[in-house]
């Protein structure tokens, strides 16, 4: 039995253990990842441990523990009173709110998973306080994100666009962007109308908690609000005017307002979802050894010589979609644009309609938890019971994995090749 198939073997097990059994799919990941790389791979224990994704561990141990702080000292409460006041009331418009912020963001340079680690705790907040359906909400920001992620001004629109240029192909800045924009203004229409009035999977008494957590404050804020607010302000200069890594300005900013509010934030550290940290990085480590080992490349490959042209189109938003479902969709575009343009050469298949549909497909499924941004909406989030909502979470991305490709090649390969 070849090496590929024990490793994708592995993978469909431990998912299938780890969405049935009560048992971190985390745990399963790294045993299977030292398993399989060892005795399949031929991979040496540093070569699995390079894979530890340190990155993200300290983004969302750094956002969830900011967040966690200004809870407790009431700053997280003004913030959404002031939001409810920007919407005149109607809590229903927040999603939409979000989504835009988001797609400005993401648009004018951010890269998306900072965009997201700063709304998802916002988001998670106003679903958890005004009942909103957190599902819904989390992956409004998420595809917000995304809306705006392929801009020319964008880390992903920059990207791929610069891989583009060093071939014959030609992509248009703006059709890129306009379709990632479209495709996902259209997947947060539906996200809206089909889970806006489902019920959240919430813990017992967390209905009643949220009632009883009234954010209309009243009164000017104390002087550690003052100093939260602009330790908040701080993290978005640092992290997307000059580019500092969130996950450390978080850190600090958490550690310096516990110092000055020692009673009150002792247990601050409760705040992170230590179990979505185990979850996403036993995960990304294992698919970051298939990286490693060049089985993402083998399946990618495969798929580009199955046949006509337009069917490859297919399987190939296939493959990225599924791909980057477990591992960093900047690495998936990377690998798979070069992968595409020979085919593209070789057949009467729009250029930008591909590359445009193997964009969207590598990024619309960044709402998997095991994801950066995925994994900051399933952290973030209050009242719910975190393994339903976690399988929410799944099914949705399932859902989007599933439609999403067929979607992105019909819309902008099918038509026009």
């Amino acid at each position: 039995m070849s090496a590929e198939v024990i490793s994708i073997g592995a993978l469909l097990v431990m998912f299938v253990l780890g969405t049935v059994l009560p048992i971190n799919l985390g745990i399963l990941a790294f045993v299977a990842t030292f398993a399989v790389g060892t005795a399949s791979l031929g991979l040496t224990e540093a070569e699995i441990f390079d894979g530890f994704p340190a990155k993200v561990f300290v983004t969302i141990v750094g956002v969830t523990y900011l967040f966690s702080v200004a809870r407790r000292n009431g700053t997280i409460d003004r913030l959404v009173a002031a939001g409810v006041r920007l919407v005149r009331g109607k809590v229903q418009l927040i999603p939409w709110v979000l989504f835009l912020v988001a797609a400005l963001l993401t648009a004018f340079g951010t890269f998306t998973p900072a965009a997201v680690a700063i709304l998802a705790p916002i988001g998670m907040n106003f679903a958890y306080r005004y009942k909103l359906n957190p599902l819904m909400v989390g992956m409004m920001v998420i595809s917000g994100g995304h809306a705006g992620a392929f801009s020319p001004l964008s880390v992903s629109g920059a990207l791929v666009l610069g891989l583009v240029d060093k071939t014959d192909v030609q992509v248009s800045a703006v059709a890129l962007f306009s379709a990632s924009f479209l495709i996902n203004l259209v997947l947060s229409v539906l996200t809206y109308v089909l889970l806006a009035k489902r019920p959240a999977p919430l813990v017992e008494g967390a209905a009643e908690a949220a009632a009883h957590e009234d954010p209309a404050v009243s009164g000017r804020p104390d002087w550690r609000q003052w100093l939260t607010f602009a330790s908040l302000v701080a993290l978005v200069v640092g992290a997307l005017g000059f580019h500092l890594e969130i996950g450390f300005l978080a850190l600090a900013a958490g550690a310096l307002l516990a110092l000055v509010d020692m009673k009150r934030q002792e247990k601050a550290v409760d705040g992170v979802s230590w179990s979505t940290l185990l979850l996403v990085a036993g995960m990304m480590t294992y698919i970051t050894m298939l990286e490693k080992a060049g089985v993402i490349e083998k399946i990618s490959e495969h798929a580009a010589h199955l046949g006509a042209p337009l069917v490859v189109a297919l399987l190939l938003c296939f493959t990225v979609a599924l791909t980057s479902a477990f591992a960093s969709s900047t690495a998936i575009l990377t690998a798979i644009i070069p992968i595409a343009v020979p085919l593209l050469l070789s057949s009467h298949l729009s250029g930008a309609g591909l590359i445009a549909a193997l964009a969207v497909s590598t990024t619309i499924v960044d709402t998997s938890p095991f994801s950066t941004n995925g994994a900051l909406v399933l952290s973030n989030a209050r009242g719910v019971d975190s393994r339903r909502f976690y399988r929410q979470v799944i099914g949705y991305t399932g859902g989007i994995v599933a439609l999403g490709p067929v979607v992105a090649w019909g819309a902008l390969v099918l038509p026009w090749s």
